[in-house]
């Protein structure tokens, strides 16, 4: 494949899953809460949706505290995982997206699915998105140690296409997405569609913020997003 003008094919367009290609922070906030609740935790819907976008070790740690009792977080876990499946069938992608995913691809990058979702949440976003014939390539939480706001998912999707930072773009929702990336060396486009405002999202670094995936693909050709590096 050789991208738009006839430069080989060479960067890598990541993107966040949750809140940024599917609209489904506020059913991980509710799985979340339900979860928390089934094993006594009473925690305001508020908290945790501000932890959506961090793996579930970060996530409990943000929400219950770093002295919590960590023998519980596999059965929080599991907890949340099991009500959260019950959406797998109807996940709900956001307006465009795949067609942003093909309208990238087509200007020449690999379009990397970069989540810290558990495998089988990803394989059910994927089919939901329906845009197969444009995804090189899909990370999950399974492939790292340490989720976001650490750099090792971006890393692992940069690996996975065998890119350099200055050769990717990472698109995203919250300031976790922003921190990874950055610290990956690799620059943040944000959207809003995760619940976080324009302001949070720059002042975590973002290189520009669009309202949600149509916004962004309708000013493609203006952003960051319109070729890869030379």
């Amino acid at each position: 494949m050789t991208a738009l003008g006839g430069r080989p094919d060479r960067g890598a367009a990541l993107f966040d899953l949750d809140g940024t290609l599917v609209d489904t922070n506020y059913l991980h906030t509710l799985a979340w809460w339900q979860a928390l609740r089934q094993y006594g935790h009473i925690v305001p819907m508020a908290r945790i949706h501000r932890a959506i976008g961090m793996g579930a070790d970060r996530l409990l740690d943000a929400v219950l505290g770093s002295e919590r009792r960590r023998d519980e977080d596999k059965s929080l876990s599991d907890a949340h995982s099991t009500l959260y499946a019950v959406w797998y069938d109807v996940l709900p992608p956001f307006d465009a997206a795949a067609d942003l995913l093909r309208a990238v691809a087509a200007r020449g990058w690999r379009v990397v699915l970069a989540s810290s979702a558990a495998e089988e949440e990803v394989a059910a976003i994927r089919k939901r998105l329906d845009a197969e014939d444009v995804i090189t390539a899909a990370t999950s939480g399974g492939d790292v140690d340490t989720t976001k706001p650490a750099p090792d998912l971006v890393q692992v999707a940069l690996q996975s296409v065998d890119a350099e930072p200055a050769d990717a773009v990472f698109v995203g929702d919250t300031i976790w997405d922003i921190e990874a990336a950055g610290r990956a060396g690799v620059p943040c486009v944000g959207l809003l569609t995760g619940g976080w405002s324009r302001r949070e999202l720059e002042d975590a670094g973002a290189v520009a913020v669009y309202e949600d995936a149509r916004t962004l693909l309708r000013h493609i050709d203006s952003s960051v997003l319109s070729r890869p590096p030379a």
